[in-house]
């Protein structure tokens, strides 16, 4: 009896003990988890510093077929053809502290302006860097006060991909400040990729988060933070599917932008991409890194004596070091074993210039500016001039003739004189060549316009 009573004594004092301990937390306010803040929540907040808004400005030449005529009827009076702009809005990301982006192309492409507006409030205006038409993808970077540093995305292990995990699609559209949508992964791309092809929906990440109006370019995340594709579009046939670029194709894409060549138009010939450190994917024939004895598989761990710690870093630090056409030691491991290179980048121009086309091509080319068009009576467009043909050159035995215009190379539009001699220096000799051509002949106060396909065997 004695031993019951003391075991009900101290039931009692255990449970007084328990509520008085439930009251005082209960007193002293909420418990200082918040369970609002899930993981969605963290990497919403982890990731949305680097997503930007980007506006452009294109300035579109507009010419009417009837302006000769205006002209002949009134002489100095009528003036010259009008121009339109044309306004677009996307979003980014950024990918690297001294404020590089990763966007769409089709957000940017042929933008005469660009303006990036950051989560602060600020818009600061933006260049082009490089991109990549068959991937959709490009590259810019902010026109920033020298040591200014943004807030740059972590990219997640390429194909670490779960079906069904969460996702969350960022953006900033019209500059309003940032979007956030979640659902789950729903099919990974459905096929491999294929080099040099043009990416669809079959390449694409599919998702079920909605991209609103101006997420285009903006960054995919998993739970972690981490950038695991760029939204690209909606599926309008269907209700709430999406499509983003894996991060797969982004860093392929990153490997080919991010070059001396794209970025500071200085021929260094190989290409790096992020794996196991910074690896030479591939070296360019006759290019300076072949020369120093660069191969495919070398892996580079610093130049000049300084360490590397990305693809971007080191492509800054080739082109610092080699900006004045000084040679570059490189220390590259292969095999287990470390060795240093010398290469000596040099301006693109110097190898890729009029004087390579007219060797290459038979004929001399100059880009058609307004003023050009006035002068050869044509209209303006993206193209270059046949101004002359070597007798007895492939370009003559197919008919190109003096006048004609060049807008196309192997099927892709050519802007400048640097990219079109770069894709011929990549065909081998006797290998053809196929050209778009322009020709317009004037027909009284008209010009008949018509467009053909050529081959022409490079020389």
């Amino acid at each position: 009896m004695k031993k019951n009573w003391i075991k009900f004594c101290s039931v009692v004092l255990l449970s007084g003990w328990l509520a008085g301990s439930a009251a005082a937390l209960a007193a002293s306010g909420p418990a200082e988890t918040d369970v609002r803040r899930d993981a969605v929540v963290l990497a919403v907040e982890k990731v949305m510093p680097s997503v930007v808004n980007i506006s452009t400005e294109t300035i579109v030449q507009r010419r009417s077929p009837f302006d000769d005529l205006w002209r002949d009827f009134f002489g100095p009076y009528y003036g010259r053809s009008r121009s339109q702009v044309r306004y677009s809005l996307g979003s980014g990301v950024i990918i690297d502290e001294e404020g590089y982006i990763l966007t769409n192309l089709h957000v940017v492409q042929q933008a005469t302006r660009i303006w990036v507006s950051l989560p602060d409030g600020r818009k600061l205006e933006a260049e082009s860097v490089s991109d990549l038409r068959h991937s959709d993808v490009a590259l810019l970077k902010i026109k920033a006060e020298n040591g200014e540093r943004f807030t740059a995305v972590t990219f997640a292990r390429e194909d670490d991909l779960y079906l069904g995990e969460t996702v969350i699609a960022l953006g900033n559209p019209f500059g309003l400040g940032g979007s956030v949508t979640r659902g789950i992964l729903s099919s990974k791309n459905r096929r491999p990729p294929v080099e040099g092809a043009e990416m669809d929906l079959q390449d694409w990440l599919q998702i079920d988060a909605a991209i609103n109006p101006g997420n285009s370019g903006g960054p995919l995340i998993n739970l972690a933070g981490e950038l695991i594709g760029l939204n690209v579009a909606v599926y309008s046939k269907g209700d709430g599917i999406g499509f983003a670029i894996p991060i797969r194709a982004v860093s392929e894409a990153l490997s080919l932008m991010l070059t001396p060549e794209s970025v500071g138009n200085l021929w260094f010939g190989a290409v790096m991409e992020s794996r196991e450190g910074v690896l030479f994917k591939s070296v360019e024939t006759g290019s300076p890194a072949e020369k120093a004895g660069i191969q495919p598989g070398d892996i580079l761990e610093s130049v000049n004596s300084a360490p590397v710690t990305g693809l971007i870093d080191a492509t800054r630090q080739i082109l610092k070091a080699g900006e004045k056409s000084k040679p570059v030691s490189l220390q590259i491991k292969r095999d287990q074993q470390t060795r240093r290179v010398m290469v000596t980048l040099a301006p693109e121009s110097d190898y890729f210039n009029e004087e390579y086309l007219q060797k290459r091509l038979g004929m001399k080319l100059e880009k058609l500016t307004p003023e050009l068009a006035e002068t050869l009576g044509v209209q303006m467009m993206e193209a270059f001039a046949v101004m002359e043909v070597q007798s007895g050159s492939s370009a003559d035995k197919v008919g190109i003739r003096p006048g004609m215009l060049i807008y196309g190379f192997d099927g892709e539009p050519i802007y400048s004189i640097v990219p079109l001699a770069r894709a011929l220096y990549k065909k081998p000799k006797d290998q053809k060549a196929r050209l778009s051509i322009n020709i317009q002949r004037k027909a009284g106060h008209f010009i008949e316009s018509r467009n053909v396909e050529v081959e022409v065997a490079l020389e």
